[in-house]
């Protein structure tokens, strides 16, 4: 995102109706707000608008012993846990499944990390998260991720 179009987003008013009023919409908010250049700082009043007050965030993954682990956090811990970046950061969904019923629904999104906007792909995995709607927008009321390992490769039905 150029530093033009980050400057308008931080004087907007949140939410932007274009990113709340479809799961469509939520789930290319949730990739931006995410993705940014080297130093910019993170869109963190675009990014709460588009989470439940309560919203569950949480990473897991293997540690370099093989263990298994989970870190779990508030949307408010998550961004003290993410600064503005040293280096860029660029994550957008490469494949979604979205089961929906009612006004819950849950999104598998499968997605990949650069740290240049058209860089290599430096990571992959895995965002599992529920939505909800409370009759006029959708919520992300939590996230989980697990990142493609060696013993842990995206399933191809998961893949373009």
């Amino acid at each position: 995102m150029n530093k033009t179009l980050n400057k308008q987003l931080m004087k907007k008013s949140y939410p932007l109706k274009e990113d709340v009023e479809s799961i469509e919409g939520i789930m290319n908010a949730y990739y931006e707000v995410v993705s940014g250049a080297k130093g910019e700082p993170r869109q963190t009043m675009r990014d709460k608008s588009l989470h439940h007050p309560n919203a569950f965030i949480a990473y897991t993954g293997q540690n370099n012993e093989g263990k298994s682990y989970i870190k779990d956090m508030t949307l408010n811990e998550f961004h003290q846990d993410t600064k503005p970046y040293d280096n860029g950061f660029f994550e957008s969904e490469n494949h979604r499944v979205v089961h929906q019923f009612g006004n819950i629904a849950h999104v598998w999104s499968t997605y990949e990390t650069r740290f240049e906007e058209k860089g290599e792909v430096k990571r992959r995995g895995i965002n599992s998260i529920q939505l909800y709607n409370d009759g006029t927008r959708w919520w992300i009321t939590s996230w989980m991720f697990d990142g493609e390992r060696a013993n842990n490769p995206i399933p191809e039905k998961y893949l373009k």
